[in-house]
């Protein structure tokens, strides 16, 4: 997994790569929690991950409730094909997290 981080004013976007699982989970915590807990507004862009497992949905799940925390917000952007199906099936878990893809938004509202 590689990442990258753009910041624009108060947005951080985390372009993420290859796969968000159970041996990379913690990096992954180790890039976004500091920008949340900066009160920046964190945007995930996942549209290079090939592979997301479950320690991937708990990432963003607890990115998710820190921000709330924090009194800012997380967004996924650009969601892959192979992201997109994980998401649907942890669809109950995620609906509070606003999503950019269209074909994402109707199964989550």
């Amino acid at each position: 997994m590689t990442f990258k981080v753009t910041e624009n004013e108060n947005v951080s976007t985390v372009y993420l790569n290859g796969e968000i699982d159970m041996d990379i989970a913690d990096n992954v915590r180790e890039v976004i929690f500091p920008l949340i807990d900066a009160g920046k507004e964190v945007h995930l862009n996942l549209k290079d991950v090939q592979y997301m497992d479950s320690s991937g949905i708990s990432v963003i799940v607890e990115s998710n409730q820190r921000a709330k925390e924090k009194n800012t917000k997380v967004e996924l952007k650009e969601v892959s094909e192979p992201v997109e199906k994980v998401l649907a099936m942890a669809r109950k878990f995620l609906w509070p997290i606003k999503l950019q893809k269209k074909a994402i938004l109707a199964l989550f509202f």
